[in-house]
């Protein structure tokens, strides 16, 4: 067991001049299960980076064990998979690396497979195995979910909680409870460690919340009072010592006496009230705001939107899925639940219009408008301006709801290819959420999407109902979101 050391930390990126830390200080144990939470944008990538000394920082960072990063970066996905994973771990043995392939569910040929023919999944929980049989690491795992179905994140949540010496950075809840026993918050103003999972943390930092606006309002209440005390006392202060001017028998020093200890009262409450207020501004520093987003479908009279009848994907002589039957309704949302490779995408794409080898039939309604999440970003390019303007978008009502999701104005001035994955996912959302549809159809729109977003896009889909087709692996979300089920 031992200690890494963050003392004074303080990191901005070249020609930034907002810093991405500072003067941050906090200790984590090597032994830890530690999850790695914060709002996109907050740096967490960025201090899995600096803990690699990727970057020029200044600070310290004092650790007695390297550092192993995933995902890991393959050179060469030709090769076949044995020969990727001994560059990954050179010590392992065959028999270590099939014992851990059986404790993911992994079939041992892939050994003897090309890497690049491994679906993301596969690959995913093969070098995971890898990285961990490399002793007296300290491992760094960026975002593990965002290739793997339901069924495998519960497998590699289990399979981490059986390890220890990591840091998981992941906004999926309930894979978090399932393998942390430790949480380091990146918050608005601070940075903290606390032991237990997600949900035991997200109570306490509710708490936490919850007492400090209650405070805040007390104080609120209590600079107002004494802001006219303290008004009050000088005013009758001023009063007395005024009424020693003129003619006739006064006792002027008895006056004066008073006049003074008035006005001495008058600074006592003025202190108070300084501090009072000092108070309240340090209350809800770290509180996060979720605004509520909105969508406006469009309306239709029209009952069903929406018909596969007998739809079987084909590609060659394998068949992907099917026979699949359905309607999506007015109101309805519904999610596709299966394996990777199950053809959820492909029956999202048919619904697009796009060539899909298929047989069945997929009917859509006369004029049925249809607003599209893909899952990738990689191909957004150029200012946040001219991809509204490319995509027809109302600009301010774009940028609005980027607000809202917690985009800060500077990142408005950089190009997407500059954005956090995350904020680039937003990016995505906030288009269809610009968007009149009729159905909205979402290809893994949480991958990379912090949690304070996902509970508000979460709210937000139960509070307007849309007609909506979606893939998504996030467990909560589903059983919060989804109306029907559609297991392929």
């Amino acid at each position: 067991m031992s200690m890494i050391k963050i003392e004074n930390l303080t990191f901005s990126y070249p020609g930034s001049y907002d810093p991405v830390f500072e003067q941050i200080n906090f200790q984590i144990d090597t032994d830890w299960k530690l999850g790695l939470i914060g709002r996109n944008g907050r740096g967490k990538t960025t201090f899995l980076k600096l803990l690699q000394k990727k970057y020029e920082y200044s600070g310290t960072i004092v650790s007695s064990v390297s550092f192993d990063y995933f995902p890991y970066p393959v050179n060469d996905p030709a090769q076949w998979t044995q020969e990727v994973l001994q560059e990954v771990c050179p010590q392992a043995e065959e028999w270590e690396l099939l014992r851990e392939f059986s404790c993911l569910e992994v079939d041992p040929d892939v050994l003897w497979r090309p890497f690049q023919t491994l679906s993301n999944g596969e690959q995913t929980k093969v070098l995971l195995a890898a990285l961990f049989l490399n002793q007296g690491r300290f491992l760094l795992i960026d975002e593990p979910t965002n290739h793997l179905d339901r069924a495998a994140r519960e497998l590699v949540s289990q399979y981490l909680r059986r390890k220890k010496g990591f840091v998981l950075v992941s906004h999926d809840r309930h894979f978090l409870d399932g393998c942390v026993d430790h949480i380091l918050s990146f918050n608005r103003t601070n940075i903290e460690v606390q032991s237990g999972n997600f949900s035991s943390w997200m109570e306490n930092f509710t708490r936490q919340q919850e007492f400090e606006q209650a405070r805040h309002d007390r104080l609120q209440g209590e600079v107002k009072r004494l802001q006219q005390a303290a008004r009050r006392a000088a005013s009758w202060s001023a009063r007395t010592e005024a009424s020693k001017i003129g003619t006739g028998a006064y006792d002027r020093g008895f006056i004066g006496h008073k006049a003074a200890k008035m006005m001495k009262r008058s600074k006592a409450v003025e202190a108070r009230r300084e501090q009072a207020a000092e108070e309240k501004a340090g209350l809800l520093k770290n509180v996060e705001t979720a605004e509520e987003l909105k969508l406006f479908p469009l309306s239709d009279h029209r009952d069903r939107f929406v018909t596969f009848s007998d739809v079987v994907v084909r590609y060659g002589e394998r068949t992907v899925c099917g026979p699949v039957s359905f309607t999506l309704r007015r109101g309805e949302r519904v999610v596709l639940e299966g394996k990777n490779g199950s053809g959820k995408s492909s029956l999202l794409k048919l619904l697009l219009g796009q060539p899909v080898p298929h047989t069945g039939e997929v009917t859509t309604a006369s004029g049925l408008v249809i607003s599209y999440v893909p899952q990738n970003t990689g191909h957004l390019r150029g200012s946040l301006a001219d991809f509204a303007a490319e995509h027809n978008l109302d600009e301010s009502l774009f940028k609005t709801i980027l607000r809202k999701m917690d985009f800060e104005r500077v990142q408005f001035e950089k190009n997407l290819e500059d954005l956090s994955s995350g904020q680039r996912k937003k990016v995505l959302l906030a288009r269809s959420l610009c968007e009149r549809a009729h159905v909205y159809v979402w290809d893994e729109p949480l991958n990379f999407i912090d949690i304070y977003s996902r509970m508000q896009v979460e709210q937000l889909l139960c509070r307007f109902a849309p007609a909506m087709i979606f893939v998504e692996h996030d467990r909560v979300f589903q059983e919060t979101v989804a109306t029907k089920v559609l297991s392929l």
